[in-house]
């Protein structure tokens, strides 16, 4: 009998009892072989909870029908590869709606990945207070808009931005939330910078006060909308008068100006009334819904109220009393774990050949009209995570003083602008009053990087040697997950724990660098000031930096995220209190890419301004093969290329000289490379008579490690250096030579002694 004759039933036999074998796999396949009109959805049958006699027909694609597809029009090879993009395609379409749409972000998803949980800990009240506050205290002199989001009904008014030109826009005609800030500060004045003859040789000294604008600067630098590193250098160096009288450039530099003075604040007599009555809500935008607070951390909860003091007030430069800003000090702060080196000298170095210290004056006649910053390097003489003796203080100076690359340091000529300080990592956290009674219970997980917490084994129990006293002088002042002491033997000395300092790519001191990105955030949140890596170099003076009183770091290259090798925070501020709370309920995380979500979380993104990274760091981008087609002066296309310059362009150190690097930068960031000597052939301070006797014990290290006999200093010549110099070598030789007396600094002022 035909088998057409057989109906099968839902329990799969058929008419007579028999089974039936129509559902095989060998049926199956001969039937979809000899079948010519398969269909693009195919019927599936899925069961139903709870009901057990019925099941759920749904249609579904056919992936058989689309693979047979794909390859017969595409071909065995790209079909099932085009399939596969076309499927994920389709997944990624959902997303972004969703993302659009569905999650209230406003915006289409850059990439296939799903959003960070939140980081934020603090209501929108609280974040409008925030606002408030660093608006108030001038800490925001800049026009740009607060984001709607924090949704402030009020225009706060800002004591550092001067009075709008444009006529106000009526408040019945404003929406209910304010974005624009009200200037009621002094005036400002755009400053036209260059040499006048006949002192063309070198750049003007900025003048005390004047501020750099922001605003301007990221508008010429700013890599998102396309700006080039090697134009905002030059818009750097043309709008500070680090030109030298050298101008090529025609027509009027009105629009390059970035640098201004303000004017006495009693001369504002702008109305401002207008400005801070309240908007009037129109009923098509409708209120801000008060309980639509923004996502909160997973498993957090809400922060307190935030209870802030009363904002500083705001005084211009003329208006100040005296030429130091207390609430501003001027201070740099670094951070430095083991040995002095080349790398911290040379820091010091380009700080005293660049800022405005006063050293061309005898030293007791310092010029009083002369703000002059400090430099203060803290130093953690031990393991980042090792117990400081009570000695601990005696000892690090007298570490220094032998130390050749430390001791000119301590020259009496240098006291006043330059200090070492220890590092003590519980009396810095219990200094900050926002972590002082709560940072303990995290003491396992102090060293978090993005994250990924580095676990430090604790003791046991005391040894026996210590005494009562040894053990409470740990607990007060040890970090919580404390390693043994660095003057007692451990098993491997170079391990995780126990590194000091990077000596290598595989001796990487990891836990130093966590604990520096903690420390950077404490030092400037106690004592206000600038923060500096230590493979920063400075190029030029920073006088206009320290005249703007907003927070910033710079950006991480094409990320729209903050690097803090260089980093501006103000003492006390209220930014700073929501990042050390946020920081804590988020296991203590100071990572840059961390606080890149903590102010994007929270809207605060415009406290901490972020900065392009021209200004600090100009090779990063060519570096990563970004603007290769238009690069700034030197071109690197790694950052080895600073210590090893490639053969083609060997020639420019010692032709261009410090003048040809990277001028109208600020300063320079080399990326660690810590075991890489600035000069090979002369690895040692090369500072002239006066510290002679450091160069020797350098010299003698040197020779003890050296395979080859080095020449004597009395009968060196220059056909025993190396031929062509490279960039490190140039610029170490050229701060070295001012120390010498050999040469001016940057601005042509000779270093009296």
């Amino acid at each position: 009998m035909a088998s057409s004759v057989y109906f099968s039933r839902g329990n799969g036999s058929v008419g007579n009892g028999l089974p039936s074998y129509t559902s095989s796999s060998a049926i199956r396949e001969k039937r979809h072989r000899h079948s010519h009109t398969a269909s693009w959805l195919t019927p599936i049958s899925l069961p139903i909870p709870g009901v057990r006699t019925r099941r759920l027909r749904l249609m579904a694609p056919n992936i058989t029908r689309l693979h047979q597809s794909s390859v017969t029009r595409f071909g065995r090879r790209r079909g099932p590869f085009l399939l596969c993009a076309s499927v994920l395609a389709f997944f990624y379409f959902i997303f972004a709606v969703y993302k659009r749409f569905g999650m209230g972000d406003n915006s289409w998803p850059t990439s296939l990945s799903f959003p960070d949980p939140s980081t934020l800990v603090y209501r929108r009240e609280d974040l409008q207070r925030i606002w408030e506050w660093e608006v108030a205290a001038g800490h925001y002199p800049s026009a740009r808009r607060i984001p709607e989001q924090v949704g402030l009904s009020i225009p706060p008014p800002n004591p550092a931005l001067s009075p709008r030109r444009s006529v106000s826009l009526p408040s019945r005609f404003r929406g209910p939330i304010a974005t624009d800030t009200v200037g009621v500060g002094p005036k400002r004045v755009y400053l036209d910078l260059h040499s006048h003859p006949p002192n063309v040789a070198y750049p003007p000294r900025p003048v005390p006060g004047s501020v750099a604008d922001m605003d301007v600067i990221m508008d010429h630098c700013d890599f998102s909308t396309g700006k080039y590193v090697r134009d905002c250098l030059e818009i750097l160096r043309l709008g500070g008068g680090l030109d030298m009288g050298a101008r090529v450039r025609r027509g009027k530099m009105d629009d390059w100006k970035y640098i201004y003075m303000e004017e006495n604040a009693s001369q504002n007599d702008s109305d401002i009334a207008s400005f801070l009555k309240p908007a009037f809500g129109l009923k098509t935008q409708g209120d801000l819904d008060p309980s639509n607070d923004l996502p909160k951390k997973r498993g957090a909860q809400w922060e307190p109220h935030v209870r802030l003091p009363a904002p500083p007030k705001y005084v211009s430069y003329k208006d100040s009393p005296t030429v130091c800003d207390e609430e501003n000090p001027r201070i740099y702060h670094m951070f430095w774990t083991g040995p002095f080196t080349d790398k911290p000298y040379l820091a010091l170095l380009s700080f005293l050949f660049t800022q405005n210290l006063g050293l061309q004056f005898d030293a007791d006649r310092p010029d009083p009209l002369i703000c002059r910053p400090q430099f203060w390097l803290w130093i953690n003489p031990g393991p980042a995570a090792a117990v400081p003796n009570p000695s601990a203080v005696r000892d690090m100076f007298d570490q220094l003083k032998s130390n050749p690359w430390a001791s000119p340091f301590l020259h009496p000529r240098f006291k006043d602008v330059i200090q070492f300080k220890m590092w003590n990592t519980t009396e810095q956290l219990d200094g900050v009053p926002e972590l002082k009674d709560e940072w303990r219970a995290l003491r396992d997980s102090l060293f978090n990087s993005g994250g990924y917490v580095e676990k430090i084994p604790q003791k046991a129990e005391a040894e026996p040697e210590e005494t009562e006293l040894e053990q409470e002088v740990e607990e007060d002042e040890g970090v919580a997950a404390a390693a043994p002491s660095p003057t007692k033997a451990t098993k491997d000395d170079d391990d995780k724990i126990n590194r000091v300092g990077s000596k290598s790519p595989s001796s990487y001191d990891r836990l130093s660098v966590i604990l520096s990105d903690m420390a950077r955030f404490v030092l400037c949140h106690r004592f206000g000031g600038i923060y500096l890596d230590a493979d920063t170099i400075l190029l030029r003076d920073w006088e206009e930096l320290w005249g703007w009183h907003g927070a910033f770091a710079y950006r991480w290259s094409r990320l729209e995220k903050y690097n803090t090798a260089v980093l501006r925070m103000n003492k006390n501020s209220a930014l700073g209190s929501f990042l050390f709370r946020t920081a804590l309920k988020n296991g203590l995380d100071f990572h840059p890419m961390s606080i890149s979500k903590y102010t994007k979380d929270a809207y605060l993104e415009g406290l901490l301004l972020r900065l392009p990274d021209a200004l600090f760091d100009s090779a990063w981008l060519n570096t990563e093969q970004y603007q290769r087609d238009r690069p700034p002066q030197p071109y690197f296309t790694e950052f080895a290329d600073f210590f090893e310059t490639p053969v083609q362009s060997s020639g420019s150190p010692h032709a261009l000289g410090f003048d040809g690097f990277f001028k109208g930068a600020y300063s320079y960031h080399f990326h660690n490379f810590w075991w890489r000597p600035f000069d090979p052939s002369r690895d040692f301070p090369d500072l002239g008579p006066r510290f002679i006797a450091g160069e020797r014990i350098a010299r003698a290290s040197l020779a003890e490690g050296s395979t080859t006999k080095l020449p004597d200093p009395q009968e060196e010549t220059v056909a025993d250096d190396k031929r062509d110099l490279d960039w490190a070598t140039v610029i170490k030789r050229t701060f070295e030579s001012y120390i010498r007396g050999e040469r001016p600094n940057m601005y042509g002022e000779w270093l009296k002694w």
